[in-house]
């Protein structure tokens, strides 16, 4: 179906019985937690999938507070269970300013806020897309650092540096869409996963695996989404190729409109 501007419009089909779950990817669910106690109330189960990294406001400039980040997952454990919340400690990016040894550092200080409030951290090293480097570079020159994609046998050792610290802070790691990083001790990554919405649920899913792109271990879903939308201003954001775009975008939401967005703002 087109829509009058001309712009792709997808019916998606929300009554409980034709929907098996949620997943929510946010970096900051504050505004959203009252919406989680609908969602709960109208018996959907549901995950969250939470970034916090703790990087600089040169790379992550309108990101809110990791205190409060924690505090939210925190939240989300008590409300409702340790398996709705997924830290998602990602994209990695390697630099000036966030070397390894502020990985290790920042990751081992937010695990140990965590511990006990979420069972799983995501990771995934930067995926080199054309508007990654884009907004890496425009990012590097504004504030003045540097970046790189390292060799792999750096990010292997950090991968598997991390999956130690998981493990102390009772966490499993797994790795998003890239396997060869997977170490001893990592696991692919589900970010769609059935068998965490059953277990949150407390009622088995039947779906099938259905990858998103190479190397995803997903089940099948139906993305409500949309890119070009979140105005955090995450410099290695795959989902953003235009951060002026996206905080207009913002601006012009409408909660009660059937779009994120005015469809005639759509460029």
């Amino acid at each position: 179906m087109v829509n009058p501007y001309g712009r792709q419009v997808y019916t998606v089909d929300l009554r409980r019985e034709a929907v098996d779950g949620f997943v929510f990817w946010t970096r900051n669910i504050g505004p959203f937690m009252d919406a989680l106690k609908e969602v709960r109330g109208g018996g959907y189960p549901f995950v969250v999938q939470y970034g916090i990294t703790g990087y600089p406001g040169a790379i992550e400039h309108s990101v809110i507070d990791i205190a409060k980040s924690i505090e939210h997952v925190r939240r989300i454990a008590e409300e409702y269970a340790p398996r709705v919340a997924v830290w998602r400690y990602d994209t990695i990016v390697f630099s000036s300013l966030t070397p390894r040894e502020f990985h290790l550092r920042t990751f081992e200080r937010l695990a140990s806020a965590m511990e006990g409030a979420t069972d799983e951290v995501v990771i995934s090293l930067t995926h080199l897309y054309n508007k990654t480097l884009r907004n890496m570079n425009a990012a590097a020159s504004q504030f003045s650092f540097t970046w790189n994609d390292p060799p792999d046998e750096q990010k292997l050792r950090l991968a598997a540096e991390l999956v130690q610290i998981a493990k102390a802070h009772r966490m499993q790691l797994s790795v998003c869409s890239q396997r060869p990083y997977i170490v001893e001790g990592a696991a692919d990554a589900r970010c769609i996963d059935a068998a965490r919405l059953s277990d949150v649920g407390g009622k088995p899913i039947d779906t099938r695996l259905k990858d998103n792109r190479k190397e995803c271990d997903c089940y099948q879903s139906r993305d409500i989404g949309e890119y070009d939308t979140c105005p955090h201003g995450c410099a290695s954001c795959y989902a953003v190729g235009s951060q002026a775009t996206a905080r207009r975008r913002f601006s012009e939401h409408d909660p009660d409109s059937e779009f994120l967005f005015p469809p005639a703002a759509a460029s």
